[in-house]
């Protein structure tokens, strides 16, 4: 279904019956609680609030927008109402044929009906609630972009980074080491130049999608975005920097981080579930424009304790980018690849047709190293094509049945992490590395031809079995 923008994609959503809309919610005591109820329920619907007391009606906040797999499959053209084994297969499908379509740039745009320069700036003046109750500090920027430009090659990045109001024009961003802004970043800073950004709080979801893929370093979110969306992002030269910014996003704040002034961020809740990095010193950024258009949506994707609606639906996105790294390092008969909620890029499942003796040590190591699971990674295992992965229970009954703790476990020490993941110490922001452990839970390839038999039901049994007696046992036909 083809969209135009944030406000022509809310109109498809609420077609959907996936749109509620509140009208005076308290910016701290009600935003941050009613979208932590909606994320953590799974299926939530996306809420839109407005008539915020104590700004002006118009300034509204959309949350959870895309924290359902069907809202993702609205967002990418994909048909509704399927599987998480169908929205990754047809994810695999279009990591592999999509062709990048570079944005196009525009002379205007709804998002400047609005121009806010310099000492007129005031960012008090649209609601950054407080998210979690132990928050440091006023996030306006969670579901955002931030617009960078490498000063070496001159591509454009577009990434999802927390964004913490500090003063009147002031934020700070917290990039972790490793991450794209924070490499763009360092090298302006040894050329001593301060960093131009441009940072997008409110957009067409596919947008946000690319701001959290993990693409390649020099790939721009704004061609993959193209690809997804089968055309051209509409893109404007901002006024200062010259950053394209969407045409038709909501909001852009544009403005340069310093290489030299600090102020504290954080802590704040993140998406491991934990306040795990405390507050450290940030780089400012000075904004100097604000662009936005009439009765602006800020999009917010606050992050909270495992298990969330947006990590099943980036979860299906980030496991197809694996299954297809895998493959491309020449790996044959990988089947199915999840990252369970329960512990988001902590915990990630493959499955295997084993094919030769080292097959399942083979794909471990690459699925926890590769671009698409390096970032935060904890566990990785390996189960036979016989186990479902996306079903938590089954994965952990091959764990418990088919691996020995002392022959099935490898370790990998000192793999990227990040002062967000609560094993690293706190305080530790020079040193924030994890171990991974790869878990064998194939059956062993020297077993072959004496594999134990499983009791289970054929699925022609079961189906059979249901269809005789599923009305009795169920009140219908299909299992609960």
């Amino acid at each position: 279904m083809a969209y135009d923008d944030l406000r022509d994609w809310l109109t498809h959503v609420e077609a959907m019956g996936d749109l509620r809309h509140i009208r005076g919610a308290h910016l701290d005591d009600d935003i941050g609680p009613i979208t932590e109820i909606s994320e953590r329920s799974m299926t939530g619907p996306a809420v839109l609030f407005s008539d915020i007391p104590g700004f002006d009606a118009g300034r509204r906040i959309l949350v959870n927008p895309i924290s359902s797999l069907d809202r993702v499959a609205l967002t990418v053209g994909f048909p509704t109402g399927l599987s998480k084994a169908d929205y990754c297969d047809l994810w695999l499908e279009k990591t592999r044929t999509i062709t990048p379509i570079p944005p196009r740039e525009v002379d205007d745009g709804p998002v400047m009906e609005n121009v806010i320069r310099d000492g007129d700036v005031d960012l008090s003046s649209f609601p950054a609630p407080i998210w979690h109750r132990g928050d440091g500090g006023r996030y306006i920027g969670t579901g955002c972009v931030v617009i960078t430009r490498d000063p070496d090659d001159n591509w454009i990045n577009l990434g999802t980074y927390r964004v913490m109001v500090a003063g009147r024009n002031q934020v700070t961003i917290y990039a972790a080491p490793g991450k794209h802004l924070a490499i763009v970043r360092d090298k302006l800073f040894e050329q001593g130049k301060p960093m131009p950004v441009a940072i997008s709080l409110g957009h067409d979801p596919a947008i946000f999608m690319g701001g959290s893929t993990p693409l390649p370093y020099g790939q721009s979110e704004y061609d993959y975005v193209g690809g997804l969306k089968n055309r051209a992002i509409d893109v404007l030269p901002c006024e200062l920097s010259g950053l394209p910014i969407p045409a038709r996003s909501e909001l852009v704040l544009e403005g340069e981080i310093s290489p030299t002034e600090k102020l504290p961020e954080g802590p704040f809740g993140e998406w491991p579930g934990y306040y795990a990095s405390g507050q450290r010193t940030e780089y400012v950024t000075t904004i100097r424009r604000i662009y936005h258009r009439n009765a602006p949506i800020m999009v917010g994707t606050p992050p909270t304790k495992p298990p969330t609606g947006v990590g099943t639906a980036l979860g299906t996105v980030r496991a197809a980018r694996v299954r297809e790294e895998i493959r491309k390092a020449g790996i044959p008969d990988v089947k199915h690849v999840w990252f369970h909620e329960f512990g988001s890029r902590f915990f990630l499942a493959v499955s295997i047709k084993q094919r030769y003796a080292g097959h399942a040590a083979q794909v471990g190591h690459v699925a926890t190293m590769c671009q698409g699971a390096a970032y935060m990674g904890r566990y990785v295992v390996v189960v036979d094509d016989d186990i479902d992965v996306y079903d938590t229970m089954d994965v952990m009954w091959a764990m418990a049945t088919r691996s020995d703790p002392v022959r099935d476990i490898n370790i990998i020490p000192r793999a990227w992490s990040d002062e967000l993941d609560p094993m690293v110490a706190q305080g530790n922001a020079e040193a924030p590395f994890n171990s991974r452990a790869i878990i064998d839970a194939t059956w062993p390839w020297e077993w072959r031809g004496k594999i134990p038999t499983v009791i289970s039901l054929s699925p022609e049994e079961r189906a059979a079995a249901l269809e005789k007696w599923g009305g009795i046992l169920f009140g219908s036909s299909q299992a609960r």
